[in-house]
């Protein structure tokens, strides 16, 4: 028995399963590229828009802010529709905000975009997770979110790289003009390769959106991953609106090497997420975010605190607080996943990425109030405070996580309680349920 469970552990991925990877795995670059640029853009921006760190931090709060509403407003319906439709009616309005960004030429007009693509765009990772929980058992999402979130590594590597050299020679709007291009090309992917994902739609109940929305919030289980996933999402915030701006003016990168930085650090993840999302699907999950967390605490309070610096120490630093980061970021997700029952997993996650991005936008909010900048070329002031208030809030999620893990292994023993597996593929079965 010791040995078939043992076997259980890496259950191989089918043709489909991998193409639905990959397809998922661009769109989610696409959208976090949309996103992350603005962060290696916040220099530029806050110099050719006259923005002071406030107005940037709104900019960058718009999207999360308007990701959050369209999350709640979507959850009640988020399971009354082929997840392959809702994902490609949300990707392509997330291509129209992102090109208005591209079109922008005020700091109203792109605050406007953003919301725009925040709209569309926050809830396409709450559809992706869905559909991975669908698709994916329990025992192999770790993996699949390690290959999915290399969409972030290779932003960085590729996407931030070739933005910011497109921003340096055509503007700011460049970048935006790109990412909407590419997205473009996923789109024909996913209408033409993905298939109906509908086994949700026989579990549902005569409910309204309205009541289905309310139902889900009336569970306490889905308020503690609610919980657990906001305050990950505000200790990952706060630091990275200003991140830039910090590299450029306080440890004195120059915007030259900006994308070296970028492409240093994004090569680190993508070697470090495979690597994760094994270790998540071997070792014990919420071990392993505890210690990712620990980790990163401890380089978040040295790397907020230093000056000028050469870039060979950034680069590295920059890689082992990478290494904190994912360690934490891909084991959480996987744990989380495992909270929603099948007939509520478009709701839970809709929500779920809605309470994410609203304090994501609380946190960006609050880094612009605490970041002062004096002159346009003077360093950033107070950045070290963000680093010590994501320490703390780091350390209340390792309690929330905690709960979460104990939820999800009692939710795994009663199925198998109740099923009483004896063989490998019952067992599946089982993990498949969660």
């Amino acid at each position: 028995m010791k040995r078939q469970r043992q076997k259980k552990q890496v259950i191989p991925l089918t043709s489909y399963q991998k193409l639905v990877i990959f397809i998922l795995a661009i769109a989610q670059f696409t959208v976090i590229l949309d996103f992350m640029v603005m962060s290696p853009l916040g220099d530029m921006l806050m110099k050719s828009l006259s923005l002071k760190p406030a107005q940037f931090g709104w900019a960058v709060s718009a999207y999360a802010f308007s990701a959050g509403v369209s999350g709640l407003l979507t959850a009640g319906f988020a399971d009354r529709f082929d997840r392959k439709i809702l994902l490609l009616f949300f990707y392509v309005g997330f291509i129209m905000g992102t090109f208005f960004c591209g079109m922008a030429n005020s700091y109203i007009t792109l605050l406007l975009a953003r919301i725009i693509t925040g709209l569309f765009g926050g809830v396409i990772g709450s559809i992706s997770m869905a559909i991975i929980t669908d698709l994916f058992s329990l025992e192999q999402r770790g993996r699949v979110i390690g290959f999915i979130q290399m969409g972030f590594g290779a932003s960085q590597v590729l996407g931030i790289p070739i933005g910011l050299y497109v921003a340096n020679a055509w503007g700011w709007q460049a970048p935006f003009m790109m990412v909407a291009t590419i997205a473009a090309c996923t789109a024909l992917l996913i209408m033409f390769r993905l298939q109906p994902i509908t086994k949700h739609l026989a579990m549902q109940h005569d409910r309204t959106a309205l009541r289905h929305l309310l139902h889900t919030f009336s569970k306490k289980n889905y308020r503690i991953g609610f919980a657990g996933t906001a305050l990950l999402s505000i200790g990952g915030f706060m630091m990275m609106p200003f991140g830039a701006a910090f590299a450029i003016n306080n440890l004195r990168i120059t915007q030259a090497q900006l994308p070296v930085l970028y492409m240093v650090s994004g090569l680190a993840s993508l070697a470090i997420m495979p690597v994760v999302g094994k270790l998540s699907d071997k070792i014990d999950k919420f071990r392993l975010f505890t210690f990712g967390t620990l980790w990163m605490m401890v380089i978040v309070v040295i790397y907020t605190n230093l000056s000028a610096t050469p870039l060979w120490a950034v680069m590295g630093i920059n890689v082992l607080m990478m290494m904190g980061i994912l360690g934490r970021m891909i084991p959480s997700s996987a744990l989380t996943s495992a909270i929603p029952d099948m007939e509520d997993r478009g709701a839970f996650m809709s929500i779920n990425a809605s309470l994410q991005q609203i304090a994501g936008g609380i946190a960006a909010a609050f880094a612009g109030m605490i970041v002062v900048q004096k002159t346009k070329t003077s360093p950033l002031e107070h950045y070290n405070t963000l680093g010590y208030a994501t320490v703390l809030v780091s350390a209340v999620c390792i309690y929330m996580l905690y709960r979460i893990d104990k939820m999800v292994k009692k939710k795994i023993a009663d199925r198998r309680a109740t099923v009483q597996p004896d063989t490998v593929e019952s067992e599946t079965i089982i993990l498949e349920g969660v």
